[in-house]
């Protein structure tokens, strides 16, 4: 009987190579599942170059877990070392570079916020690498091997590069370095297919190539789409403030996924849970707050998406995260670390400058290290979340 390979179909937007009418010689992915004697390696790899992850890079993580759950193995590369060029990807112009220890950082916070996600405890289903450990031992030798494997008109027809060069806006000699790179993490870990968004397909092509010259067998490529924002428009995108971060308290969670689009519901059924879709209720409302709760249910578990949706069934309009009134602060500007003893978050002023030196405070889900950090006004601070660790939040109001 044949496999059902429903699990590996769901949301997929292109796996390549595909054997065609005329070129029967191509394996598909779906033979190679059904007659391998060992794991797949599939490899997604991930640069840390913010703190935070949302719903939109979920994906690529959850069809990772749908291979653990398959029996094979996930190799989840934290580009520590790519991470400080930048994917120059969908970018107009050169990203800022990272230092090493903004870069580790970043990285912790990503591991921690994928752990709802992936099996990180049964032996043998997870592999997590950092790209530094072979990228950063390649002499001029090697990294002129890597750079002939490609020409400048190749490189060129990238998307963003063909863009930028048109525009004459400044194309620097180390950008063409990142598709080389990302793909030579494929040759590194032997990887026999990789995942990445619809964005990634010239940079998978590439890890094909040098796979194929170093003499491997050449990885699938399995791309995804990229989830439009909670606006209903463009990407979700923190930057425009159409996201839901992994790591938002589940009530804000809850409201922002209640609120999604009726045309968007189905993509983010399939997209962001593994109910069936042929079982999902007929009513839009019904569904948006399905929806809301299942999201909030994986991530929080059950007793937090029940708490999210009864508040939000009362009128909370943020989902249930207490308040503190901006009122009872005795004057502005105001020091963070004061605010969280004001707030009641940390004991003492004291513990709050350490929360804020440890990397455990956060504003709206952003994550703020500088125990100097001082807020003006209370506009500067009004309607948003405080967060300290994973489970004490307020809200800021005036």
């Amino acid at each position: 009987m044949a496999e059902n390979f429903s699990w590996l179909k769901r949301g997929i937007v292109e796996v390549f190579p595909q054997p065609t009418d005329t070129d029967h010689e191509v394996e598909s992915l779906e033979k190679r599942l059904a007659t391998t004697n060992r794991p797949l390696r599939v490899k997604l790899g991930i640069d840390p170059t913010g703190a935070d992850i949302h719903l939109g890079h979920s994906i690529p993580v959850r069809k990772l877990r749908a291979f653990q759950d398959a029996g094979h193995t996930a190799v989840l590369i934290i580009g520590d070392f790519t991470a400080r060029i930048g994917d120059p990807t969908g970018k107009s112009e050169v990203r800022r570079q990272l230092t090493e220890a903004e870069v580790m950082q970043n990285a912790q916070t990503y591991l921690d916020q994928m752990r709802p996600i992936l099996d990180f405890d049964t032996p043998g289903r997870l592999e997590v690498r950092y790209n530094s450990e072979w990228l950063s031992r390649l002499d001029l030798g090697k990294t002129t091997e890597l750079l002939a494997t490609m020409t400048v008109g190749q490189m060129l027809a990238k998307e963003g590069f063909a863009e930028r060069y048109k525009k004459e806006n400044p194309i620097f000699l180390h950008e063409f370095l990142y598709p080389l790179m990302q793909g030579y993490d494929s040759v590194a870990v032997e990887a026999d297919v990789e995942l990445g968004g619809t964005d990634q397909k010239f940079n998978i092509a590439v890890g094909r190539d040098l796979q194929r010259h170093f003499g491997q067998k050449p990885q699938f490529g399995l791309l995804l789409p990229i989830l439009i924002g909670t606006d209903g428009q463009q990407k979700m995108s923190k930057s425009l403030g159409n996201y839901v971060g992994l790591s938002e308290h589940p009530g804000q969670k809850y409201q922002k996924l209640q609120g999604v689009p009726d045309n968007l519901l189905a993509q983010y059924f399939e997209l962001l849970t593994d109910l069936p879709l042929d079982k999902l209720p007929e009513n839009p409302r019904d569904r948006q707050m399905s929806l809301a709760w299942e999201v909030v249910r994986q991530y929080h578990g059950e007793q937090a998406a029940n708490e999210a949706k009864e508040a939000a069934k009362s009128g909370g309009k943020e989902g249930a995260v207490p308040e503190f009134s901006l009122t009872d602060v005795a004057q502005f500007p105001v020091k963070l670390a004061y605010l969280l003893n004001a707030s009641g978050l940390c004991k003492s002023s004291g513990e709050g400058k350490r929360k804020i030196q440890e990397g455990g405070v956060r504003l709206d889900g952003d994550r703020i290290t500088d125990v100097d950090t001082t807020f003006e006004q209370v506009s500067d601070l009004q309607g948003k979340v405080l967060q300290v660790g994973k489970n004490k939040f307020v809200r800021l109001v005036s």
